[in-house]
């Protein structure tokens, strides 16, 4: 079955909104480079508040896209690594991080104080 996003009814459209996240995309990013145990992750991803990184890895880990593994020390050790479908993500995103990169003065210019 074909998926347009542009349709609200589309199921892939809930996917879409996981997506667009930018804690989604700043997570799967540093997740690309090596598995992150929590407080690694808290630390390389700036800004994000524990609720929005928790509320991040839980809908990534259920869309396929991080594995989540409980060590057997005590306490666990919980480490979050890519999945195979969630590098393939990254390689779909990274292109669109560089654009930004090499976009951001001429987007940036665009912004004006409002009030």
């Amino acid at each position: 079955m074909a998926r347009d996003v542009v349709n609200t009814d589309c199921p892939a459209r809930q996917l879409l909104d996981h997506m667009a996240s930018r804690w989604t995309v700043l997570v799967l990013r540093a997740l690309a480079d090596r598995p992150h145990r929590y407080h690694e992750l808290r630390t390389e991803v700036a800004g994000v508040s524990d609720k929005m990184l928790a509320a991040t890895l839980r809908t990534l880990a259920g869309d396929g896209l991080v594995r989540r593994r409980v060590g057997d020390g005590q306490p666990p050790e919980v480490t979050y690594s890519i999945t195979d479908l969630g590098e393939g993500a990254v390689h779909a995103l990274q292109p669109f991080l560089d654009w930004i990169r090499a976009n951001a003065d001429d987007l940036t210019a665009h912004w004006h104080v409002v009030g």
